[in-house]
């Protein structure tokens, strides 16, 4: 069988890359292969995720070399013949040319559900700040496909996680974690990774 190498594309501690390392070798993604993690920071904790399931991981930084941050992007992706890209808490936004390059091929999880408290400014904890500023009493995780516009893909997989009485942002960013994003991103991988692993014959 075909399986779509796929690379995790992370900034922070990981725990997304963690879930999806987890159902792989659970063999819960049957059609694909994480096969590289890159991450935008130097020293995050992704870093070691990556060392502690023995793959391959590479730091790319905008900030050292912003003309040649997706070029090199280009060039692992290349080395490391990927097939597939999942964005699991990548801050850097890819650029219109680079996510029309790999059209259907991006996915990103984001943690509310969209069109809810998304677009440019909306990530982290900002995300369950304006959820519970603006009183909503569901939230959740949505898992898209990445296009020119951020949060603006086809959705792929959706699951409403409840605000309860006295959530403060990290108390809510824990229970959509737990609950809707570490159950969803790992299913849409494999979704995505099949529908490409059938074209590739």
């Amino acid at each position: 069988m075909d399986r779509t190498r796929i690379a995790v594309f992370v900034s922070g501690g990981g725990t997304n890359l963690e879930a999806i390392l987890k159902e792989a070798e659970a063999g819960n993604i049957p059609h694909g292969e994480i096969a590289l993690v890159i991450s935008s920071k130097p020293g995050v904790y992704a870093l070691e995720r990556a060392a502690n399931h023995g793959i391959p991981a590479e730091v790319v930084s905008r900030k050292q070399d912003p003309d040649h941050f997706e070029e090199r992007i280009e060039a692992l992706l290349g080395e490391y013949r990927i097939g597939m890209i999942v964005l699991a808490g990548f801050l850097s936004i890819l650029s219109p040319s680079f996510t029309d390059r790999w059209d259907g091929r991006i996915i990103n999880v984001h943690p509310a559900l969209i069109p809810s408290f998304c677009g440019k400014g909306f990530y982290g904890l900002r995300v369950h700040e304006a959820a519970l500023a603006y009183g909503v009493k569901v939230t959740g995780a949505t898992v898209h496909y990445v296009n020119s516009v951020p949060d603006g893909g086809k959705i792929i997989l959706q699951k409403a996680v409840n605000i309860e009485e006295g959530d403060t942002p990290e108390i809510l960013q824990k229970r959509v974690m737990e609950q809707a994003e570490w159950e969803l991103l790992p299913k849409a991988t494999e979704i995505v990774a099949a529908r490409l692993a059938g074209k590739a014959h």
